[in-house]
Parts: C-alpha cells; structure tokens; sequence
C-alpha cells in the first residue's frame, strides 16, 4: 500500500485585468477538476485572492491555470504564500 500524497495550502494574490472576465467562476471549475477545496474572491483593489488545498500537483496545476486564467483575462502577476491548512470543504466562489 502507497502512502496517501500529502495536502498542502497556498494563499494566492492574481493581478491584472481578473475582475469581470469570469476569473473565479473559472477558476472554481478548474479547482473542482483538480480536486483542490478553497476559495477565490475579488477584493476592491481589483485582485483576486485565493485559498488553495490539495495534493501539490493539483495545487501546481491550478496555479499554472490562475497565471493565464480565462480567455478574456489578462494576468500579470501572481503572488503565492504558503499558509496553513484549514481544511475547506468543496471550492467556494466568494
């Protein structure tokens, strides 16, 4: 028997044009996909922040999709923090 991969969170901070382009409703489907539990939700500033859970590749997958995001985004930078684990049941759009 293999050992269960580990789960690891990341805080994630995504500039650009990413408010308005379908960014976290996108998002939530491509977390669903992978399996990753969190969150995402624009902030007044014009980012969107995430919570992110998961195996590290699903989390890596998902933050390669967050640095192109959806068709009519435009990303030009995303900060990842490593975070605590919070234990997020399903992938929330807030």
């Amino acid at each position: 028997m293999t050992e269960p991969e580990a789960t690891i969170a990341r805080a994630v901070v995504v500039h650009g044009r990413v408010q308005g382009v379908w960014f976290r409703g996108s998002c939530q489907a491509e977390a669903q996909r992978r399996k990753v539990r969190g969150w995402v939700a624009n902030e007044y500033d014009g980012t969107v922040h995430a919570h992110l859970e998961g195996t590290p590749v699903a989390v890596e997958s998902l933050l390669d999709w967050m640095r192109v995001g959806p068709r009519h985004a435009r990303v030009d930078r995303v900060e990842v923090s490593v975070v605590t684990l919070s234990n997020p049941r399903g992938f929330l759009v807030r």
